[in-house]
């Protein structure tokens, strides 16, 4: 009989093999004994990391497959796993932490667990030991999330430049599926005490993954009229669009607020180290219109406008006057464009930013590069849990072709692969 204890250690190991993981604490050890059973516990460190199916699942605890299933779907059903459709075949996945699971599980109203102390752990862990949300933020190059610019504030010239993916309301037109559920973030910190009054009922979760969360009921369906008007309501809320770091298939857009979410909080604590993605705009002050109403301080949620004395030169009688005016520090700009809707004498504008942020294709793509920034890319690879199908490993060795050589060299580096090293100079030598 295996303890307790080691079964919830096999659960961090395997939390811990995908490239997302959660640092080991004794307030995670609690968070994961309210989640999982001692049994579920050491039933899902088994799980492989890559999508897989019951007979996968049957074969590794040694079950049939009725079993294995009805195990499964249990889990699902509290949006653990998720299950989705590949090609007609039904698959589960294990989520990372965040996004993840730590989110679904309070994401609605439920009796089955205690969400206040769920809430209270969530907060020691993420804002009060800080290791996991500097790991999650900071732990690669590539970051998780990336902000979306408010598309009101775009004008003419600026739409000439944004790209379909950049567009929120344009990952909501071409999604399967668009979930709604209750903001994880303002729903822990009202059990805390420091709730906001932004709006509640406003995560979006799309496609797959909406797929899986509005089947166990953890988000509700709606159509994409419905979907537009949350989305405008955010931003009449001043709220900052952050979605998974990828051009397409997404799985999240959060309307976040800076007083209660995860990543505005991280861009507020870390500033320059840009723990989120920016868009690839940056507003531009009109120093002659300003008026230092600092509107635009009160708006924006990372703090990162201030006030500054200037010397203005009056063009109509050509005298200089000192007057307070505000400034943007572009080291800690987000690009959402939210303090452009809050100038009233429209003196901000926005403007693109002289490089562009570079955003992964999908979400292999992504999870591959950061393995490879994180030193997990044979745990990928290599998922020794479970045989690799050819179909998975086709989409890592695709994802890893698409990358630039350097990050080309430091895979096969990780790998020690002969076949990667040669399929690599190969493909290299014919583009």
């Amino acid at each position: 009989m295996v303890k307790a204890s080691e079964s919830y250690d096999k659960l961090v190991k395997r939390i811990n093999r995908f490239p997302l993981g959660a640092p080991p604490s004794k307030t995670l050890y609690k968070i994961l004994a309210i989640l999982f059973s001692e049994q579920e516990a050491e039933l899902v460190s088994q799980l492989p990391i890559k999508p897989f199916t019951i007979k996968t699942a049957a074969k590794a605890w040694k079950k049939s497959d009725k079993e294995a299933e009805a195990i499964l779907e249990q889990l699902a059903s509290r949006a653990i796993l998720l299950d989705m459709d590949y090609e007609g075949i039904k698959r589960y996945v294990l989520p990372p932490p965040m996004a993840g699971f730590f989110e679904f599980s309070i994401m609605r109203t439920r009796g089955d667990i205690d969400q206040k102390l769920l809430s209270e752990l969530y907060y020691q862990y993420l804002n009060v030991e800080e290791e996991f949300i500097t790991d999650l933020f900071l732990g690669s190059e590539t970051r998780l999330g990336r902000v979306f610019v408010q598309e009101r504030v775009l004008t003419s010239d600026n739409a000439v430049h944004i790209l379909n993916y950049e567009r929120a309301s344009y990952m909501l037109e071409t999604a399967t599926h668009i979930g709604i559920s209750m903001c994880y973030c303002r729903n822990k910190m009202q059990h805390v005490g420091q709730g906001c009054n932004a709006p509640m009922d406003i995560c979006m979760t799309l496609n797959n993954t909406a797929k899986s969360l509005i089947k166990h009921q953890y988000a509700r369906q709606v159509d994409l009229i419905e979907g537009m008007e949350l989305l405008h309501q955010a931003y009449e809320h001043k709220l900052v669009q952050c979605g998974e770091n990828v051009k397409k298939n997404i799985s999240f857009i959060c309307n976040c607020c800076g007083c209660c979410c995860e990543a505005l909080l991280a861009a507020k604590k870390f500033g320059m180290l840009r723990p989120v993605h920016t868009s690839n705009f940056l507003p531009v002050i009109n120093d002659d219109s300003c008026v230092g109403c600092e509107l635009c301080i009160k708006a924006c949620p990372v703090n990162a406008i201030s006030m500054i004395n200037k010397d203005i030169i009056n063009h109509h009688n050509s005298q200089e006057y000192n007057r307070r005016i505000a400034k943007i520090d572009s080291d800690i700009c987000l690009g959402c464009g939210v303090c452009v809707r809050s100038c009233h004498k429209n003196s901000i504008t926005l403007a693109e930013r002289a490089e562009r942020v570079i955003t992964p294709v999908d979400s292999i793509h992504r999870t591959v590069i950061m393995a490879i920034e994180r030193g997990k890319l044979h745990q990928l690879v290599f998922d020794n849990q479970a045989m690799v199908s050819h179909r998975a490993m086709a989409a890592i060795l695709a994802s890893i072709l698409r990358l630039p050589p350097i990050k080309q060299a430091m895979a096969s580096k990780q790998l020690k692969s002969v076949y990667l090293e040669k399929l690599l100079n190969r493909y290299n030598k014919e583009i």
